[in-house]
């Protein structure tokens, strides 16, 4: 069956990953377009070898192309303040647009949890890496055990973090914060990222803390590595460091913003993604788990039209 057109915005490691994972793991869509506004990068250079259409026009670049008119699906890698002006513009022309920036002008979207939820929407967002790592695992959590309250620490290598990532370091925050809320289901989400500098760069870890009520402990653990089962079926390198980790509070707590004291259950839990090593090195899982749940909600976008057309 003919492949669905789609184009990438964003020469940089995010759109440069995704653009070779398409071509390498893709029975569904394949890429009509790269685009960048740097005709050097590093990302619009593999493209051009790869004997893919490029343009460092950036978005009036796209339009302008002939091959544009094939293009259905447009993925955005470029920055939360460029998406504004690309939603703008790819609307007007009828694209369905996945937003790989923290701009949320869409819906969230993480596969694992709501995945067929927002398939008609003209734009989806796909949160952060950091809210893709953790945020099925406060779902998890929150199926078994109302959470309270929800705390999530992405850290990945500074060497994977380029210009676009490092701009959008208070919209990581508050969109991964604000989607832990309305996705995983907590009461309250709070996000932090480190960008680590160590040489040789470590591979990305996620550290989870949920605060619930007291709850079946066993029912918990299996909640958790249920999920890890299904972000595992497109996040090969998706993994659970240890077993759930619960604590009992002694003492209450307060957190800010919150009314009351909280004195019920911790539980701790612990990620490393992987990298699949498509562009950068396996160190890397944190572009691996943006551009593989991109890559998937575009094949479900593209599989639903399929089975619409031939009904």
């Amino acid at each position: 069956m003919k492949k669905t057109k789609v184009a990438i915005i964003g020469s940089g490691n995010i759109g440069t990953d995704l653009m070779c994972k398409i071509v390498r793991l893709s029975d569904v869509v394949e890429i009509g377009a790269f685009v960048g506004i740097d005709a050097e990068s590093d990302g619009l250079k593999r493209a051009k070898k790869m004997g893919i259409v490029t343009t460092a026009g950036g978005i009036d670049g796209l339009v302008s192309l002939p091959e544009f008119d094939d293009i259905s699906i447009v993925f955005d890698a470029t920055s939360a303040i460029a998406h504004e002006r690309h939603d703008e513009v790819l609307r007007r022309h009828g694209r369905t647009i996945i937003d790989l920036t923290p701009a949320a002008i869409g819906p969230y979207t993480v596969p694992a949890v709501n995945g067929d939820a927002n398939l008609d929407e003209p734009n989806v967002n796909m949160v952060t890496c950091g809210g893709q790592a953790t945020i099925p695992i406060v779902a998890a959590v929150n199926r078994i055990a109302h959470v309270r309250y929800a705390e999530i620490v992405a850290s990945i290598a500074s060497k994977s973090a380029g210009p676009g990532t490092r701009a959008n370091i208070d919209e990581f925050t508050e969109t991964t914060s604000a989607a832990i809320v309305k996705v995983g289901g907590a009461d309250r989400g709070k996000a932090i990222i480190v960008l680590n500098p160590a040489e040789p760069p470590l591979i990305m870890r996620d550290t989870v803390y949920c605060l619930v009520e007291s709850a079946d402990l066993d029912a918990i653990q299996i909640s958790v590595e249920t999920m890890v089962s299904q972000v595992q079926q497109y996040v090969p390198g998706y993994r659970l460091k240890q077993k759930v980790q619960f604590e009992r509070l002694r003492h209450p707590i307060r957190i800010p913003e919150m009314n009351g004291d909280f004195d019920g259950l911790k539980v701790s839990i612990f990620l490393e993604v992987e990298g699949a090593g498509h562009y950068l090195a396996a160190y890397a899982g944190n572009l691996d788990i943006m551009t593989s749940a991109a890559l998937q909600t575009a094949e479900k976008i593209a599989l639903r039209r399929r089975h619409r057309t031939a009904a």
